[in-house]
């Protein structure tokens, strides 16, 4: 039994549009930035015309060392991170498949790869814990995590939410929140619950799309 509607669906696609239209506005809010500074700087330039370097005194060299490159790609990559605006308030209960463990696909996707999924037939290929972390830090991992593995071609994954045993109530409040989280990554095709020995209740198995980018 599935407890789904395409109402819930179309909410979850009209928001990852909302948001990569939020982030296709301000790429162009950057470059119309940079074209402005551009002209700016040549506007000067024609103003002021020919210049002679003015004469300074005599400087003692403080060293000849070359500053570190600025790791530019690296900060791009971290400022998507913290732009990550993935939803804690999103239901995905009713996008669940109900069966002896709670698991997830796409529509389209058939129960033969949850299945395939469920008995190893995708090596996993790398893993994250977010055991113990916040939910803000649980969130943020989680989404650079699934994005640098789809960007390498990585297919199969595991993630290590814990199984709440330490929560107060013992309820796993982490669990349903990377259930969620998942759910709203265009990346992911599908997920399972872990095997008893790959992490049983306490871990995900998860399925990205082949050749994947965020």
């Amino acid at each position: 039994m599935k407890l789904s509607s395409l109402q819930d669906l179309k909410l979850v696609q009209k928001k990852l549009a909302e948001q990569q239209e939020l982030a296709a506005r301000q790429e162009a809010q950057r470059l119309q930035a940079e074209r402005r500074a551009r002209a700016e700087q040549d506007l000067f330039k024609r103003a002021a015309g020919k210049v002679a370097p003015i004469r300074q005194p005599a400087r003692v060299p403080l060293g000849t060392g070359q500053p570190a490159p600025v790791p530019v790609q690296q900060q791009l990559d971290e400022q998507r991170v913290l732009a990550e605006s993935l939803s804690d308030g999103f239901d995905a209960s009713t996008l669940l498949d109900v069966d002896d463990a709670m698991s997830f696909r796409r529509p389209g996707i058939g129960t033969d790869v949850t299945r395939k999924l469920r008995r190893g037939g995708w090596s996993i290929q790398r893993e994250i814990d977010l055991h113990g972390l916040r939910t803000e830090e649980a969130r943020d991992s989680l989404a650079a995590f699934v994005r640098a593995a789809a960007r390498d071609g990585v297919r199969c994954l595991r993630v290590v939410h814990g199984k709440g045993l330490g929560s107060p109530g013992k309820t796993p409040v982490l669990k349903g929140k990377v259930h969620s989280w998942l759910i709203q990554k265009n990346e992911v095709l599908a997920f399972v619950q872990a095997r008893a020995d790959e992490g049983g209740a306490g871990a995900l198995v998860v399925l990205l799309q082949a050749n994947a980018r965020p």
